[in-house]
Parts: structure tokens; C-alpha cells; sequence
């Protein structure tokens, strides 16, 4: 028996690779779209806060169960920036291509160049549930100038993994669900709601 689940997010990249590792285990995914609800105001300084707010959004909106993430580079010698103002970084309206170009130019006089993707997961099972389950991901590498490959969405064309010797956007999503903080917090995530 699958379970409707709510993805407090109209993400199409966030929901296709959430949809790919949540349904081997039952779940059904559904952007908050289309059940009208609108996105959620994310007025926190942590990622933690913010999902959960998304969450409980979604959950109160529409009755169902619902999973929020939130997530973003982090960058070394910036402090932690753009964090969890990723989404935003350049400002409204939210563009991957504006904020990828005020990341380099931000990062440019820097010569470390480190960096790391963090997600943080919160499932509630209704609007008020006193114990959201929570999981995390960190996945680490560092900030190129040149955007390289055409997968994945946000800063994955500027997130080499050196290991790798690829960035982000060159891998194939079901290399990229193995390894990214999304997918390391999802299974976390699943650990926890078996």
C-alpha cells in the first residue's frame, strides 16, 4: 500500500530524485502544487528551522503527511555563503543561472575554494506533530569558475568533486542520488521512518 506523501516544494529537480528514492519504499510523492499551496516563508538563519516550517506548511494546507527539505552550498571562505539564502542568493526572481555567476564573482578573490552542499529533512506526519523526524546530508568538494555537465539543477555545474575529477551536473542522477547530501539525508531519513 503506497502512502501520499507531500513535498513542501514545487522543485522539479528536488522532486524527481526524492520521488526516485522514496518510492521503493511506499511512498507516493506529490509537489505541494497540486494541492495549491503556496511556498512557505522561510524567515530562519538555519536550514532546520526552515524545513520545518515548510513542512508544517504543507501538512496544515493540505491534511496529508508531508517532507520538507532544505538545502544549500556553503562556502568556506565566505563564511558559510550563500547557506541557506542559496535558493536566493542573486536576489528575486529566484534564478540557478544569476546566483551561479554572484557565486563566482563573490568567490573570485579567494584562493580556497572549498565547499559543501548541506540538506536537512523533516517529515511530520501532520501539521502539529510534536516529533518531526529529521535527517541530514553533507557532501563536500569545491567551487569551479567554468560550469561543466547538463545534469542536476542550482550550483551542480560550478560543485566539482575532485575525487571525482567531475562536477555536480556530470554525473548521472542515480550516481548523484548515491553520493549527494539529498540523497544521504533521504536515507538517513528512511532509516529512521522504517
Amino acid at each position: 500500500m503506497t502512502q501520499r506523501l507531500i513535498l513542501a516544494s514545487n522543485n522539479a529537480g528536488k522532486l524527481k530524485e526524492f520521488a526516485q528514492l522514496l518510492a521503493p519504499i511506499g511512498f507516493d510523492l506529490h509537489p505541494q502544487g497540486e494541492f495549491n499551496v503556496p511556498e512557505a516563508e522561510e524567515p530562519f538563519g538555519t536550514f532546520v528551522e526552515n524545513a520545518l516550517q515548510k513542512a508544517r506548511h504543507a501538512a496544515r494546507l493540505t491534511g496529508l503527511p508531508a517532507l520538507a527539505d532544505d538545502s544549500g552550498v556553503c562556502v568556506n571562505a565566505l563564511g558559510g555563503a550563500p547557506g541557506v539564502l542559496s535558493a536566493r542568493y542573486a536576489g528575486e526572481p529566484k534564478s540557478d543561472a544569476r546566483n551561479s555567476a554572484k557565486l563566482i564573482a563573490d568567490l573570485a578573490a579567494h584562493a580556497d575554494k572549498s565547499a559543501y552542499y548541506y540538506c536537512v529533512l523533516v517529515y511530520v506526519r501532520h501539521a502539529d506533530d510534536p516529533q518531526p523526524v529529521i535527517a541530514d546530508g553533507v557532501w563536500r568538494g569545491q567551487i569551479v569558475d567554468m560550469p561543466r555537465g547538463e545534469g542536476g539543477f542550482g550550483y551542480d555545474p560550478h560543485f566539482l568533486l575532485p575525487a571525482l575529477g567531475k562536477t555536480a551536473a556530470e554525473l548521472s542522477a542515480l550516481d548523484k542520488n548515491a553520493i549527494s547530501h539529498r540523497g544521504q539525508a533521504l536515507r538517513a531519513l528512511v532509516e529512521k521512518l522504517k
